[in-house]
């Protein structure tokens, strides 16, 4: 009986160490994504606690991502990084961009470390990458000193 028990908690103890960083919760959302957009959204407003009081924003975002479906968006092809950022020991930014048949979305992650655990600071889903991709094409942004 104790050797169940010992088995069972390095067994929990690897899935919460697994959890223990930005990029095992990303990669762990997107594994349920795949599956059940709203769970995915949900389990990742689940690593904090705090979020509870804004629970009718998580529940439009859900209903959101559950409107993703193949008669609206095409088939859904997976993901790829954009960038990540980090502001410091405890707060980083992570920016993806989601590839649906129609049209690319960008999902951007914002985690935060209080003390010892990573938790979501912010989720946000973004469909204006048109009219970036266009600003980042002007002159000014453009280096014309090369020869």
């Amino acid at each position: 009986m104790k050797q169940l028990l010992v088995i069972l908690l390095l067994i929990t103890s690897g899935n919460l160490f697994s959890q223990s960083n930005p990029e095992s919760l990303i990669n762990t959302f997107f594994e349920t994504y795949e599956k059940d957009a709203g769970k995915a959204v949900k389990d990742l407003y689940a690593t904090n606690k705090w979020t509870e009081r804004i629970k009718d924003d998580i529940d439009k975002i859900i209903g959101t991502v559950n409107g993703f479906t193949e008669n609206y968006m095409g088939k859904y092809y997976g993901y790829e990084v954009i960038t990540s950022k980090k502001f410091s020991e405890s707060l980083v930014l992570y920016s993806y961009l989601i590839k649906y048949e129609r049209q690319p979305l960008r999902f951007i992650f914002k985690f935060y470390k209080p003390n010892n655990k990573w938790v979501l600071y912010s989720y946000a889903i973004d469909d204006d990458l048109d009219i970036e991709i266009q600003e980042a094409a002007k002159l000014y942004y453009l280096n014309l000193d090369k020869e």
